[in-house]
């Protein structure tokens, strides 16, 4: 899964670099979307981000390429790898910029672990 963000001025710090919690919440979002994709029949709510690691800072006008992959299935959690890099072309030398990993548990109605479904194998 791939996004994209702009950073506005709305994103700033009082030092003009991007607010780190403005990160998080873009990387978490498109995390969950790569997870709803891959189990569309699940309800995923986060549980946790591994080492949290900014690496450059980001200023004004920065346009940040986000990728999310999955790296780790488990009975009722599945963990995406996050990262984000300073501009928008895939193969080129873009520098990362942050990078952690975010692991999501399926929940039932009730708010209870869930199971992932199982997967169909080929015979």
């Amino acid at each position: 899964m791939e996004n994209h963000k702009l950073v506005v001025p709305q994103h700033l710090n009082q030092y003009g670099y991007l607010f780190g919690g403005y990160m998080l919440q873009w990387v978490d979002e498109c995390a969950w979307i790569a997870a709803t994709l891959d189990y569309p029949d699940c309800s995923f709510v986060t549980i946790g981000m591994d080492k949290v690691e900014f690496r450059e800072s980001v200023k004004q006008g920065t346009l940040l390429r986000i990728q999310a992959t999955r790296v780790r299935e488990g009975n009722t959690s599945v963990q995406y790898e996050a990262k984000a890099f300073r501009g928008m072309v895939e193969g080129e030398k873009s520098p990362l910029v942050f990078s952690t990993n975010i692991t999501f548990v399926n929940i039932d109605k009730q708010g209870n672990k869930a199971r992932l479904p199982r997967k169909k194998t080929d015979c």
